[in-house]
């Protein structure tokens, strides 16, 4: 005969299982799995130490912004230029660094120069009005152009007496894993914990949520968004300085058509396009399973033509899936 004890640990143990489930991220970490499970039985070359680092480095861009994008998108917004920020950025520090200025203060201006292109959008977006699309869209173009201004659409390779360090910063490693990765998992563990615990987080979710709601209970809605907007163009900023170390070299065509692989991230992992949903760690689950797939392209011989295909085709189904499990609740 079951007791009532065994009752009710049975009960709290589904009580457990069905939260664990009922986060999108679980499944979507159950499928990079899966994948990779998958790819190591049907290759040779994706279990192996180099691939993987370059699984997890490559990955770990897109992840960084894509928790940036996450913070937009759950406040009922999107960004639109956050690849023509990573650009802007990674000029901004190398031609800084070229002439000869230090890491730290190029790296200072060059995040700065990110923070006034969200503060625009954020700006043109909470007071003036205008739709998210429209604005971030026009950025986009006028960010990429003044980075092409800034270097003479020149490809800049020479970073001055500090040129080591932004390589072993960008493109190094510790204990055999990526320096980018580091940085990703300490912005993921900060910012859960915003998300979850501070009054700017909830403020994220209550705006996407419902916005007029979250004017009448007295959130400075305006204000907020700006700092969205900003945080979002750092989170472009700082990966636009890995990535200029990583490839010791800052074209104009860096971090092109990447707002496609940031938003599939964010919106696979969990973030709702309607707002008031969305974690920073599904947006990382997100970005490590569009990474396993695009490998998984280049490692079956499928041609590179194909992976915008694929990154496309995961935005419509994600975004499918999303209404069809805001439909239901």
């Amino acid at each position: 005969m079951t007791t009532l004890d065994e009752i009710i640990g049975q009960s709290e143990h589904k009580s457990v299982l069905s939260r664990i489930t009922g986060v999108p991220a679980f499944w979507v970490f159950l499928a990079a799995f899966v994948a990779c499970l998958a790819l190591t039985l049907m290759t040779d070359t994706f279990a192996t130490p180099r691939n993987l680092f370059n699984v997890t480095r490559n990955f770990a861009f897109v992840a960084i912004i894509a928790v940036g994008m996450t913070a937009v998108i759950a406040s009922g917004g999107i960004d639109l230029s956050v690849g023509s920020t990573v650009v802007l950025t990674a000029m901004v520090i190398s031609i800084l660094m070229a002439a000869g200025y230090s890491f730290a203060l190029s790296a200072f201006a060059a995040i700065c120069a990110a923070l006034a292109v969200g503060a625009l959008n954020g700006v043109l977006i909470a007071y003036a009005g205008m739709p998210p699309f429209v604005v971030t869209l026009g950025m986009l173009s006028a960010a990429r152009s003044l980075a092409m201004v800034l270097s003479n659409n020149k490809m800049i390779y020479e970073f001055g007496p500090d040129h080591d360090l932004l390589l072993w910063l960008g493109g190094g490693s510790t204990f055999g894993l990526p320096h980018p990765l580091y940085a990703l998992v300490v912005l993921t563990l900060v910012m859960s914990f915003v998300f979850r615990w501070t009054r700017w987080g909830q403020y994220v979710y209550a705006i996407g949520g419902n916005e007029s709601a979250a004017t009448l209970s007295g959130i400075a809605v305006k204000r907020q968004k700006v700092t969205i907007y900003m945080f979002s163009a750092f989170t472009a900023g700082l990966a636009g300085i890995l990535m200029t170390g990583w490839l010791g070299s800052v074209t104009t065509n860096l971090g092109q058509s990447m707002e496609l692989a940031v938003i599939a991230a964010a919106v696979i992992g969990g973030a709702n396009l309607a707002g008031g949903e969305g974690t920073a760690l599904g947006a990382v689950v997100g970005a490590l399973l569009i990474e396993v797939i695009r490998n998984s392209l280049i490692l079956l011989g499928i041609s590179t033509f194909w992976q915008g295909m694929f990154i496309g085709t995961f935005i419509i189904v994600a975004v499918a899936f999303d209404r069809f499990r805001s439909h239901r609740n």
